[in-house]
């Protein structure tokens, strides 16, 4: 049997005869001839018949097709096939939700969504899901040269990692568990092990939030690592992992990043920084607003913010750092200088809050003061607290949402666009 070449891959086998095979994309009855588009996970790939094609095939069957390479400079990628033989590999396809070979979408998200399975085919919608495995795979690189382990925590939990409210309960065999919220106990407990950590998988958020920028599951990409100074060391090392997820996603999806018009960061030396505080000040003082004495940033507030760094420093990334210590978990160790804030941030990229990091306690007594300063009873969470009895060194980490990245990266107005099989407050299938 002829060896299967990719759509991509074709114009490098002029003259020779070769065997394509993918889904029919499109198909074209001119009066004297017909073109046949493939589509394989390389591209699209064309077939020309002189007269009518056989058999006649709906549009997203499966097929194979074996003919003669032909350069041309009208065809996808440069070359096509002449002289073609075409094989079913299935029955003939049941029309998509829209036409899957029209180059922009005709369909509105609650389609694309129930139809996913099939309508994630569209080049477009596929472009972003190209562009986010090429991230991850940044990430990992990054981690990878910074000495970092990757890990595999658990998902089904025993206690929450930061509010009983926000959680997924289930039953485990009688006891109860819940779905974890984020990796950060486990992490944390790893720098025991390892020093340096990493982890990429999904994290749970009970939320009742019905918003363009939140999910029930997402993909969070998770660091953490000890003898830190600050801080400051943390937000380092994520400049770097968001360096290497910028320039892998060029690199390995730079067909995607064309075909949606992406435009990708350019991610400083040094990201610009600004204090909580200070963010609230310039807030108050350059809009008709005034966020001072609230604990968090608002989403119009992030957007100002996100258009101030690039306008003052030509970043579209922007740390802000010292959040109040009251929207921060108990883990969050607390600004010893400035009573009430903490070490920690989020990153702001493209005027959207995308990481949330700092600097963790460590030391045993310090998390049972703050467990009872918030009224919480130690005895739940035994099992997190015994690893400071042993010995932590300070440490810190940050947890990057994927979906986010994606969605500014690719400017989606909607991280479901850029989220597989979302799930959200209305959707659990498919």
């Amino acid at each position: 049997m002829i060896s299967r070449v990719l759509a991509a891959d074709l114009r490098r086998h002029v003259g020779e005869q070769v065997r394509i095979a993918g889904w029919l994309h499109r198909r074209r009855e001119l009066k004297s001839v017909t073109f046949l588009i493939v589509r394989d996970r390389s591209g699209l790939a064309q077939a020309v018949w002189h007269g009518p094609a056989e058999p006649a095939l709906p549009e997203e069957s499966v097929i194979e097709v074996t003919g003669t390479v032909v350069a041309s400079a009208e065809a996808p990628g440069g070359a096509e096939l002449h002289d073609p033989l075409v094989t079913a590999l299935s029955g003939p396809a049941a029309p998509p939700p829209f036409d899957l070979y029209r180059p922009s979408l005709t369909a509105g998200l609650p389609t694309i969504l129930d139809g996913a399975p099939t309508t994630l085919r569209h080049p477009v919608l596929k472009a972003g899901f190209e562009i986010a495995a090429a991230s991850v795979a940044g990430f990992r690189a990054a981690m990878d040269g910074l000495g970092f382990t990757e890990v595999h925590t658990p998902k089904i939990v025993p206690s929450a990692t930061e509010s009983g409210a926000n959680v997924f309960g289930l039953d485990y065999f009688g006891h109860p568990a819940y779905l974890a919220q984020s990796p950060q106990f486990y992490k944390q407990a790893l720098v025991g092990v390892f020093e340096r950590v990493f982890e990429v998988g999904p994290v749970f958020r009970a939320e009742p939030h019905d918003t363009a920028r939140h999910l029930a599951q997402y993909t969070s990409l998770d660091a953490e690592f000890g003898f830190i100074s600050s801080y400051r060391d943390v937000m380092a090392i994520l400049r770097e992992a968001i360096a290497g997820m910028t320039a892998l996603a060029a690199e390995r999806a730079q067909a995607a990043m064309t075909l949606l018009s992406v435009k990708a960061p350019i991610v400083p030396g040094e990201i610009p920084a600004l204090h909580f505080a200070d963010a609230q000040e310039l807030i108050a003082r350059h809009t008709d607003t005034d966020p001072r004495g609230e604990p968090d940033l608002s989403p119009g507030h992030e957007r100002w913010l996100g258009d101030w760094a690039l306008r003052e420093h030509g970043s579209d990334f922007l740390f802000v750092t010292g959040y109040p210590m009251a929207k921060r978990p108990f883990y969050t160790h607390p600004d010893p200088a400035r009573p009430g804030y903490s070490n920690s941030f989020d990153l702001i990229f493209r005027g959207q809050e995308l990481v949330t990091g700092g600097q963790r306690l460590h030391r045993h007594a310090d998390y049972l003061a703050a467990l009872a300063e918030r009224g919480e009873d130690p005895r739940s969470y035994a099992g997190y607290l015994q690893v400071f009895e042993h010995g932590m060194p300070p440490h810190g980490g940050f947890a990057i949402g994927l979906e986010r990245w994606t969605a500014r990266l690719t400017g989606a107005a909607n991280v479901r666009q850029v989220a597989l099989f979302p799930r959200d407050l209305h959707r659990l299938s498919p």
